[in-house]
């Protein structure tokens, strides 16, 4: 039976109208993402702005993006893996045509995990490169999110992915947006220099974003004293 997919988990999130703008964070990403091959790891609680962050980052980054909202349902392998093939057609529409057959099953075999993920990664390593051609250049790298992974718990997902990201190819950065850290080899990414993290005490708001947001977003009228200590 094949696995349908839903358009709008493929979708980035439209700006709110009302939103405190911070682009110090915007650096912070930018900083995150160099050319070589890593990951980006945003993680703090329900709140903390993480989706917003990240959504208006890749818009505002000209980096073709693919994006991936996940839910409790993608804790079944060959319906992530097929949600993730869909995210990546954004990319580059060849991607992962050889391997759709395969996922659209109710199961995927662990024995063919790997040679799937194989051949996902040696397509998306044989993008274009050439920087003569706009096409190409557009996808010389690209962004990758996966939003709201802390829903992941099956561990034969969370074991796909860390195939994907130690052997990632220079096209493509991985986002991590989550409440909890994943279950990925961590330390060894940030001891090869292939991580950038964005914590809690990162995320949460300055004096002036907490006063714009109070009193610009919220339409509240407070003093400067009452800024401070609602900040606080």
């Amino acid at each position: 039976m094949a696995i349908p997919t839903l358009a709008t988990k493929l979708h980035i999130p439209a700006p709110r109208s009302k939103r405190v703008l911070r682009p110090r964070l915007g650096e912070r990403l930018n900083e995150g993402a160099p050319s070589a091959p890593g990951v980006t790891l945003v993680a703090a609680p329900a709140g903390f702005g993480k989706t917003t962050l990240v959504s208006e980052w890749v818009v505002g980054s000209g980096r073709p993006t693919a994006w991936l909202s996940l839910d409790e349902g993608d804790n079944d392998l060959a319906r992530f893996l097929t949600y993730l093939v869909a995210a990546l057609h954004s990319i580059a529409p060849s991607i992962g045509l050889g391997i759709t057959d395969l996922l659209q099953t109710s199961s995927v075999q662990p024995t063919l995990v790997e040679s799937i993920l194989t051949t996902l990664l040696n397509e998306i390593a044989a993008l274009p490169d050439n920087p003569a051609s706009l096409q190409a250049a557009s996808q010389l790298r690209f962004i990758l999110v996966l939003d709201d992974y802390h829903v992941i718990h099956d561990k034969s997902v969370n074991a796909a992915l860390t195939f994907l990201i130690e052997h990632m190819p220079p096209q493509m950065h991985l986002v991590i947006a989550t409440r909890e850290d994943p279950p990925f080899p961590l330390a060894r990414l940030r001891a090869r220099s292939q991580l950038a993290e964005l914590r809690a005490a990162d995320l949460r708001f300055t004096a002036a974003e907490a006063a714009e947001f109070l009193n610009q977003v919220m339409g509240l009228s407070l003093s400067e004293a009452d800024v401070a200590a609602l900040e606080e």
